[in-house]
């Protein structure tokens, strides 16, 4: 039996009638280059009785469908004399007026009276219903109105260049309906019987004929189903075959108990939370196999993960290896250095610290101490996977807010040593369908309990007019020895500005709000010594007011600070958020996080709501997750984040997980996709292999 990329479904798009050269040529510039891709060009939604609005059921500030004929159309001008296009639709029940600011010229030629159209997009109320640029289908009179007819309509995603072609959703429907002919010839199906029958889909042929051209919402599901499910199934398939090269990996039984983490446990001033002991015991129970360790540590700010990872490494060195610390910003190695030391020369375990710029022979001497095993834990930034550094006998990675760091990198480092174990730490608490789908090749432990001291966190939103009132509240707080944090944004798209904003704002704060108290400024551009000596200072309490841009996200932990002040807190994600909020309350007093929301949008609304609600971060990562999706949830959006063609990672938690479990049984029955049963899965496997890659190997 062949795979469908050698029999007709291979057959090149222009030969679907209705295509022909032309089309083909930007049909092919969007990936569909055959009657299959053509086939997985997927509507973007559907028309049907339950997702069409009738006017009169309309609702200000809804997103809508609506479908109608167009009444009247024409230019209009706004009293101050501005043009705008206006479209007047009816359904029977009532008026709608569908309006274009921009593109009038191409807008007059769309559309003609007495055409059927459906319109997507913001409900508006200004003398009557409207929506401003509304997304928009033409509707064939073959098509007729899905609200009196029952009847499941495709609407395709279009280009301005597919369009040009005559390929909006109507020009889509006529050729795929030809594609679909082309289905009588497949003669497979990637997934085994028993995969489908033990997690009810249909076929895979039924599938791409029903997500185009269903009679009902029944069949429609059935297909999205099949279709999400085969895009998780394949990524999950690929997380198990990871994962069973791991724990296949030979590694070392580090199962040696000795004096050091006894010596160090008995120096902590204060009691370690049940969870840091449940995870402590799994981190020892992997440490002891002969497998190797490949674990994700989960916990919020301030849960206490570098204590777990100290205890963890003073194991390892007792077993005679060497232990490498990965931060992702050297203020973050810093602050982990400090900590290490602070406890390992109680059992006089040797510590360095290895970041970009240090003297020459400081950094001799260290490269030096790594190579003959005199340096046991080291600490530091990507400057560890340079290639110059070299290990005796590296045992124990850490790698600590590991989704700053790509593939690539921490497999750089982990190539430094033979197999050693690896323990990947996040403060960045990720909700569970993104923990199965991006960590699904890792074990995982959480931390879910804080620290017995720590009280949380008070946040308030607050607007511009109240901060005179923030400021005394502040004041009062310095007067009794507390310290201040005030954040301003710093993104990367606007960066000069918001830099300038924070230096406007600092001498603000100095000269005008607190003259009388010690301010100082911090922010990235600063060389690494400026910044050294600030934190010195202000973990001193020589500096009472810190202004600072995001630098201050991960590595900053004083006591003694217990208010926040986050400007333009309308700008940061929740997640974002939540991590700076981390940073203060970290002592026995009780923290305050003041939000300034200075521009205020139903989703900033929403988003800040939220943070001041709850401090449990699995929630928050939760909502963050469905307010940015996946790729600005973990920061890596500009490195082209997987896109799936159908599956939705918010949305499909319950198709992720009976995915995971079919992938996973799967690979335990046959763990090189060899069985006869298995072809299929496994010449599709390959086929999708290199895609995958793209998606787990990030960075």
């Amino acid at each position: 039996m062949e795979y469908s990329r050698r029999n007709k479904l291979d057959t090149p798009v222009q030969y679907v009638k209705g295509v022909g050269p032309k089309r083909s040529e930007v049909l092919e510039n969007e990936g569909a280059k055959s009657v299959l891709d053509l086939l997985y060009y997927f509507p973007r939604r559907h028309l049907d009785r339950t997702t069409v609005t009738p006017i009169r059921n309309l609702q200000k500030d809804a997103v809508a469908t609506v479908v109608g004929k167009i009444e009247a159309k024409g230019l209009r001008t706004t009293r101050r004399k501005s043009k705008y296009y206006q479209v007047i639709v009816t359904d029977d029940t009532g008026f709608l007026n569908c309006i274009w600011f921009n593109g009038i010229k191409y807008v007059e030629k769309v559309f003609c009276v007495g055409d059927l159209v459906a319109f997507h997009g913001k409900v508006d109320f200004y003398n009557g219903y409207q929506i401003v640029h509304p997304e928009y289908d033409k509707l064939g009179d073959e098509e007729k109105d899905p609200l009196h007819t029952g009847a499941v309509i495709p609407l395709y995603p279009s280009t301005s260049e597919l369009k040009s072609v005559g390929l909006d959703s109507r020009g889509f429907r006529k050729i795929i309906k030809n594609a679909l002919t082309f289905l009588d010839q497949m003669e497979y199906d990637c997934l085994p019987k028993t995969i489908l029958d033990e997690n009810k889909l249909i076929s895979l042929g039924d599938a791409l004929r029903y997500i185009h051209y269903s009679q009902d919402i029944e069949s429609l599901s059935s297909a999205t189903k099949r279709l999400k499910f085969d895009e998780h199934f394949f990524l999950q398939l690929l997380m198990a075959l990871r994962k069973v090269g791991i724990t296949e990996a030979q590694g070392r039984s580090l199962n040696k108990t000795g004096p050091y983490v006894k010596l160090i446990y008995d120096s902590l001033d204060f009691e370690l939370t049940d969870a840091q002991k449940r995870v402590l015991r799994e981190i020892r129970n992997d440490l002891a196999a002969p497998r190797v360790m490949n674990r994700l540590l989960q916990g919020d700010v301030g849960s206490g993960k570098t204590v777990v990872a100290i205890l963890s490494a003073a194991i390892t060195v007792e077993n005679g290896v060497q232990v490498a610390v990965m931060a992702p910003t050297e203020i973050l190695a810093r602050q982990h250095y400090q900590v290490f030391k602070q406890y390992c020369d109680k059992a006089q375990i040797t510590t360095a610290i290895l970041v970009g710029k240090q003297r020459s022979n400081e950094r001799k001497n260290i490269l030096e101490g790594i190579a003959n095993s005199k340096i046991q834990i080291v600490i530091g930034t990507h400057a560890l996977i340079q290639e110059n550094v070299k290990f005796k006998d590296l045992g124990f990675v850490v790698i600590d807010e590991q989704q700053r760091f790509g593939v690539m990198q921490r497999g750089m480092l982990v190539e430094k040593g033979y197999n050693p174990d690896v323990l990947i730490m996040t403060a960045t608490p990720i909700p569970r369908s993104l923990a199965i789908t991006y960590h699904g090749d890792m074990d995982l432990s959480i931390i879910d309990e804080m620290p017995k001291n720590r009280q949380p966190v008070v946040t308030r939103v607050i607007i511009e007019e109240t901060l005179p009132k923030v400021y005394a509240f502040i004041k009062d707080q310095l007067n009794k020895g507390r310290q201040c944090i005030v954040v301003y944004p710093l993104i990367e798209e606007s960066e000069k500005i918001d830099l300038k904003a924070a230096v406007e704002g600092y001498k603000t704060l100095t000269n005008e709000v607190f003259p009388s108290y010690s301010v100082e400024l911090i922010h990235g551009r600063m060389n690494m010594e400026e910044k050294d000596s600030i934190m010195d200072r202000f973990n001193r309490n020589d500096i009472q007011v810190l202004v600072s841009t995001t630098v201050v996200e991960v590595g900053i932990d004083v006591p003694n600070a217990t208010v926040m002040v986050v400007e333009n807190a309308d700008r940061f994600g929740l997640t974002q958020l939540h991590q700076l909020r981390g940073r203060i309350g970290r002592g026995t007093e009780k923290g305050y996080c003041i939000l300034v929301q200075r521009k205020i949008t139903s989703t900033s609304k929403r988003r800040l709501e939220i943070i001041s609600r709850t401090n449990n971060g699995f929630e928050i990562s939760d909502e963050d997750l469905k307010l940015r999706g996946p790729g600005e949830f973990f920061g890596i959006k500009q490195h082209g984040y997987f896109k799936w063609k159908i599956a939705d990672l918010v949305k499909d938690g319950p198709i992720i997980r009976q995915a995971r479990k079919s992938a996973f049984a799967l690979v335990e029955n046959d763990p090189q996709l060899r069985k006869q049963e298995n072809t299929e899965v496994r010449k599709r496997f390959l086929e999708e292999y290199q895609h995958l890659l793209e998606f787990v190997n990030i960075g």
